[in-house]
């Protein structure tokens, strides 16, 4: 029995293979200008605020909605969808559980990912912003449920645009691949 359990960790498949030089290049153009966008604004016109546009979480997005479009993780209803609730979710998390830093972190990560699988929103870096939401500075404390607008919804907003204009100018590529 034991055997039968390490025997899974040994994998099913090989390794997928390796990417096309344009698909490299397209990728790199299109996470280059989503988080441009977001970080311009960031550093640019909130400076001086108490809002934020760019946060960790999206750094993980950029990967799948510029670099592996194909993935149902990375479509428009889990790239927004996964954040937002993961936001909401996170916020609710720091509100209840803040004296008990541990508990609101793995309360907001494991419901976010409950969550997101429930509503068919799964998106990775969904849970990171759920944990921002917690470990994050007083800034993002300080913005409440406002954390789920701006940075979070807004700022995805920003990216998915650019995700639709970039990732569609090559002919080999097309996103997104579902809406809802």
């Amino acid at each position: 029995m034991l055997n039968e359990y390490f025997a899974k960790m040994k994998g099913t498949t090989t390794s997928p293979p390796a990417v096309s030089l344009p698909e490299i290049g397209w990728s790199w153009i299109g996470a280059f200008l989503g988080i441009a966008a977001v970080a311009y604004i960031n550093y640019n016109n909130l400076d001086g605020t108490d809002f934020v546009m760019i946060i960790g979480s999206f750094g993980a997005s950029a990967v799948l909605i510029y670099g592996a479009i194909k993935s149902p993780l990375a479509q428009p209803r889990n790239f927004v969808g996964g954040h937002v609730l993961s936001a909401v979710i996170g916020v609710a998390c720091y509100q209840l559980f803040s004296s008990h830093m541990w508990l609101a972190s793995s309360v907001a990560v494991a419901t976010a990912i409950a969550l997101m699988h429930a509503t068919k929103t799964l998106h990775p870096p969904g849970g990171a912003t759920a944990l921002i939401a917690i470990i994050g500075s007083e800034k993002i404390h300080a913005l409440g449920y406002m954390y789920a607008i701006i940075p979070v919804g807004v700022g995805a907003m920003i990216m998915l645009a650019v995700a639709l204009l970039v990732n569609n100018i090559p002919k080999s590529r097309r996103y997104p691949e579902f809406w809802i």
